[in-house]
């Protein structure tokens, strides 16, 4: 039996990976829970500190760069100390982070804010690339995407659940009108920020303490022990580069756009359905919206699950970057109901586009599935680099038609899709012929 035979068979076991999968799956939850906040700080920032969409868009910049920094680094952690280590050192980094937004929220100060929110990065960007193969590896290959969306439907629980905390207890006050805050003095000024931003401090206390609470019962639990350097690399990668598989770069681009087209919309969402002409909402209820958007994404992962032991992963990540991209198309040449609720709707198609492309990506990589991943993970940065772009579009051309952005981002997972539909069916050709001439 090979070595990578005998890592699944010590972890595939029945109670053994639902007990797993259950600990890491929490991972995935608090990660979500945390990174959607932003769509709740977007707007409350922007009213803070008088912000453009262009300004205001740092902080997704922000954010999104350190998977981009870290990413790699980390795929380096993984190889030496290994995926638990690296998921606690993640879950530490992030609580960090949390407990910087108080000072931030004392200050107050947009820069600071910026700071803490790389900094809780850093730490999921530990995590992401930690858990995500840890998940992929923990039983068979051809299972891995199946498992993945479960993991990943657990994530958006907490991108579900992350929104409509944020409207509850960090947009829970009426902020000023532009016009309204610009008439004030410095002193005033300098006052309502203070009182605004105050709103930030107990809810990242919290986080910050639950995250501490994470990492120690983490670092107390058994977990399988998956050394990356005990799995098997396929024959075709043994004596290759990271950076020379072409499935891997495609799959990164992939990632790019994906992350650039969900997060430039969850980050717009309140902001555009507050538009006279879409949907005419308060930011508060507004927000509430954006938790149907990710809550769509948590339903959608849960059926692809499912229906992922039955259907080719290609073949359903191609049908969901198409409805996607008609979905944001509709929306953008629309007004009213229509364009709001088919934004809206985005999210369940987003829903296993992520870990479908991640499981592709690492597909076949073995031992090197560490340093891929920190690859697919640093392409994560799309959601620093699209989410501003379309700001400074939404500043030009206004941000109802800004949405052209994402439409072109699921374009290019549709072409992903299709071209390594192409190769799995020229690899079963090719195994079929080669079959038939051993036959022979």
């Amino acid at each position: 039996m090979s070595p990578r035979s005998e890592t699944s068979a010590a972890v595939a076991g029945t109670g053994t990976n639902h007990r797993v999968l259950s600990i890491v799956t929490t991972l995935f939850f608090m990660w979500g829970f945390i990174t959607v906040l932003n769509d709740v700080m977007v707007p409350h920032l922007k009213s803070i500190f008088d912000l453009s969409y262009t300004e205001v868009m740092l902080v997704q910049f922000s954010f999104f760069s350190a998977y981009f920094v870290f990413s790699i680094p980390a795929g380096r952690l993984v190889e030496r100390l290994g995926y638990k280590k690296t998921m606690v050192i993640g879950l530490c980094t992030m609580a960090v982070g949390a407990f910087l937004f108080i000072g931030a929220a004392t200050a107050p100060s947009f820069p600071l804010f910026l700071t803490a929110l790389i900094i809780v990065a850093a730490g999921i960007t530990a995590l992401q690339v930690s858990a995500n193969p840890y998940v992929a590896i923990l039983g068979p290959e051809d299972t891995a995407s199946s498992r993945l969306n479960l993991a990943q439907a657990f994530n958006s629980l907490g991108t579900t659940i992350g929104p409509y905390f944020g409207s509850l207890v960090i947009l829970s006050g009426a902020p000023k009108a532009m016009d309204e805050i610009r008439k004030l003095t410095p002193l005033d000024l300098h006052d309502y920020r203070l009182h605004e931003a105050a709103s930030v401090k107990w809810p990242y206390l919290g986080i910050g303490f639950t995250l501490l609470a994470l990492a120690f019962f983490l670092f107390l639990t058994k977990l399988p022990d998956i050394a990356p350097d005990r799995l098997e690399v396929s024959p075709e990668l043994a004596h290759r580069s990271i950076r020379s598989c072409s499935n891997l770069l495609l799959a990164a681009a992939a990632i790019f756009v994906y992350v650039g087209a969900e997060v430039s919309i969850g980050s717009f969402l309140v902001n555009y359905l507050s538009q006279p002409d879409i949907g005419a909402l308060t930011v508060k209820v507004a927000a509430r919206y954006v938790s149907l958007y990710w809550g769509g994404a948590m339903i959608g992962r849960f059926i692809g699950s499912a229906l992922l032991q039955t259907i080719r992963t290609e073949k359903l990540l191609a049908i969901c970057a198409t409805m996607a991209c008609l979905l944001v198309i509709t929306s953008s040449l629309t007004v009213g109901q229509f364009a709001m609720w088919s934004i809206v709707a985005v999210g369940l198609f987003n829903s296993i586009m992520f870990p479908s492309i991640f499981a592709l990506g690492v597909q076949g990589l073995g031992q090197l599935t560490g340093r891929g991943s920190g690859l697919l993970v640093a392409a994560i940065v799309g959601g620093a680099i699209i989410p501003e772009l379309q700001g400074i579009f939404a500043d030009r051309i206004g941000i109802h038609h800004a949405f052209f952005l994402p439409a072109i981002c699921y374009m290019y997972i549709l072409y992903f899709a299709v071209g390594r539909s192409g190769a799995h069916k020229e690899g079963v050709l090719e195994h079929q012929e080669l079959e038939y001439s051993n036959r022979g």
